[in-house]
């Protein structure tokens, strides 16, 4: 299971960025792709299912430090935010803008949290 947690981070990790790089290219050109959304939504879903794989590895015997679990658990708020706030702007700029620094955000969040399991896992 851990091997499996490991890899689905990696790909969350990499679906983040991917959203990330088209949400800065909305930003910079004003155009979106129309399945642009949809790999946010898959980015979204990809840390729902490595929460419940690190939630089902909390009662292994595997060892991790208490800031892994806390650091990713901060990355809900800017998911929330992008999909939740930023999505109902009407101004397609302003809903950009607002879309790529949550998802900026919540990157940054996810590659702490990524680097702590990385170095700190056993």
């Amino acid at each position: 299971m851990t091997t499996a947690h490991m890899v689905v981070g990696s790909l969350t990790l990499l679906a983040f960025l991917v959203s990330l790089i088209l949400n800065i290219r909305t930003l910079v050109t004003g155009a979106a792709f129309s399945w642009q959304r949809m790999v946010s939504f898959g980015a979204a879903t990809l840390l729902l299912l490595q929460y419940m794989m690190g939630f089902s590895l909390l009662s292994s015997d595997k060892s991790i430090t208490s800031s892994h679990y806390l650091v990713a658990l901060l990355a809900i708020i800017p998911v929330g935010v992008e999909h939740g706030y930023a999505s109902t702007r009407t101004d397609p700029r302003q809903r950009a803008m607002y879309t790529t620094i949550a998802n900026a955000a919540a990157f940054i969040i996810i590659l702490i949290a990524y680097m702590i399991g990385e170095t700190q896992g056993s």
